[in-house]
């Protein structure tokens, strides 16, 4: 049977013991961030109960690897997720579908099925909400930290701006929740810019 729970407490434990406190936006803040906007994604999408608890699963899991290393870390995050689970209970197709899920959250997202999608879009929730530019910020000072980023403020934007445009959301619980404030983001961010000219 599975303990979810144990499992739950487990790698939160793991993630505020062993993430880098260079990671400002990867942060445990994170991933209980994606968690919460899982459940509420699922709830109005009508997931049942067994995929709920492999995708709240895989939503804990999702940024696991950044323990071990930044770039492609879903790889790292899907050997935790396999070295650990079978111990709380999980089945190998439990896993394999776990493992299915944190894979697409990479970039550019590509989610398969509607429990993949509802991942997806949880984990780009804060693209639409009023707390975007003070996330989008956290992950500026993180990639400066790590060496990633070189860019002026204005690059930065500019990146977000392109990063705003060709995203997605891929559930219609998402783009009714989230999409007028991406949208309102985006202007913003261009409006900021005219002002700049």
């Amino acid at each position: 049977m599975i303990n979810f729970l144990a499992a739950k407490r487990f790698i939160l434990k793991k993630l505020r013991n062993e993430l880098s406190p260079k990671l400002y936006y990867h942060s445990v803040d994170h991933t209980i961030d994606v968690y919460n906007a899982t459940l509420r994604l699922a709830k109005t999408e009508k997931i049942n109960r067994n995929d709920l608890l492999l995708l709240k699963t895989a939503a804990l899991f999702h940024d696991a690897g950044l323990i071990k290393k930044y770039r492609e870390h879903e790889d790292a995050s899907i050997e935790i997720a396999k070295n650990t689970l079978t111990e709380f209970g999980y089945t190998q197709a439990d896993i394999d579908i776990i493992c299915s899920l944190i894979s697409s959250t990479r970039l550019p997202q590509n989610p398969e099925n509607k429990i993949a999608k509802i991942l997806c879009d949880a984990d780009l929730d804060h693209l639409g909400r009023d707390d975007f530019f003070m996330i989008a910020h956290k992950l500026r000072y993180e990639w400066g930290e790590l060496g990633y980023l070189h860019s002026t403020l204005k690059e930065w934007y500019q990146l977000q701006i392109i990063f705003l445009e060709e995203h997605r959301y891929f559930t219609h619980s998402a783009n009714d929740l989230r999409y007028n404030g991406k949208i309102k983001n985006l202007s913003e961010i261009k409006d900021f810019f005219e002002i700049q000219k």
